[in-house]
């Protein structure tokens, strides 16, 4: 058993783990699931880097795949997202939102600070499940 004082520190290892980092990148680069129920929210500078990749315009690019949603975020018209491949891989990986960078978001330093989305990212991410699962077995 970990003391309160204890956990950040035990999380922190739980998550520097390289084993566990591979384990999480195979699950979110097979899975998708991210990718066919949760859009990302669209920062400014994703949809510059990315209708730049298209050649786009922002305007075009925007009109095209996006929409502002009820909390004023900038998201997909529809899911999965446009982007996904049929063999559940990105197309543009190497441009893809910072949102879908981060995601599971297990890899934050201070993911302390996010227990509730590391949480409900469990009903969606079989990585972020088995990340609190390993974190559970250590606490």
């Amino acid at each position: 058993m970990v003391h309160r004082h204890g956990i950040i520190g035990e999380v922190n290892r739980i998550r520097e783990k390289p084993c566990l980092k591979k384990l999480i990148l195979n699950i979110t680069t097979s899975c998708a699931n991210c990718c066919k129920t949760l859009g990302p929210d669209f920062k400014e500078a994703d949809i510059t880097r990315i209708a730049k990749y298209f050649k786009m315009k922002l305007p075009a690019f925007e009109a095209e795949f996006l929409q502002v949603d009820e909390d004023g975020d900038k998201v997909f018209k529809s899911m999965p997202c446009p982007f996904l491949g049929g063999d559940n891989l990105c197309s543009i990986y190497e441009v893809r939102p910072k949102a879908c960078r981060e995601f599971p978001h297990t890899d934050r330093k201070k993911i302390h600070q996010i227990n509730h989305l590391t949480i409900k990212n469990t009903l969606t991410c079989p990585a972020a499940y088995l990340f609190v699962e390993k974190l559970k077995d250590k606490l």
